[in-house]
């Protein structure tokens, strides 16, 4: 029982046996969601293309592939490349602020899928044949994942973790609110 006036806990920060064990489940399922998007992901970019040798290029100014995937004369295509790589960003948003407590908030999503992603579009550039390394795929994949995080991923990393303390707020009334009539 919460004393009078004190925020309430959220449903899956309580400290009751159901409470736990469905945190526990879905921080489980979160997990194996994570591992088949990683094999998803690296069944996307990291699959060799030999067919494609000649026609890839490494691009390392944004906006040159944007434009390239724009200005093609089926729509389809357009929407297929910036979509899909939109798309393939968005699981990390979702997904690290549930796994990562420490990954919760806009930036740190952000920089932990740039990273990320910088180092998948690498090691494709390096490795596999028929890839290429392509900074416009990072800046897609990066809004994707900023995107997941904002529609969803915020919400259930809260929804899993209690909010952090920083040092700073020593000096703001956040969670040292005084309730009225007190």
């Amino acid at each position: 029982m919460e004393p009078e006036g004190a925020p309430e806990t959220a449903l899956l920060q309580r400290k009751s046996f159901g409470a736990r064990a469905a945190r526990l489940l879905v921080l489980l399922l979160a997990f194996v969601c994570m591992v088949g998007f990683a094999a998803a992901l690296a069944k996307a970019t990291l699959v060799p293309q030999p067919g494609s040798v000649d026609l890839v290029h490494t691009n390392l100014h944004p906006g040159r592939s944007l434009r390239a995937y724009v200005d093609q004369p089926a729509f389809q295509d357009t929407v297929k490349q910036i979509g899909g790589n939109v798309l393939l960003g968005a699981p990390f948003g979702v997904l690290l602020p549930m796994l990562l407590p420490k990954a919760r908030g806009a930036v740190r999503v952000v920089v932990v899928t740039a990273l990320v992603m910088v180092a998948v579009e690498t090691v494709q550039g390096l490795i596999v044949e028929g890839r290429a390394f392509d900074i416009d795929d990072v800046i897609l994949n990066t809004a994707g994942a900023l995107l997941g995080y904002v529609v969803i991923g915020r919400w259930l990393g809260h929804a899993l973790h209690p909010r952090r303390r920083h040092w700073w707020h020593r000096w703001t009334r956040r969670g040292t609110e005084v309730p009225p009539g007190a």
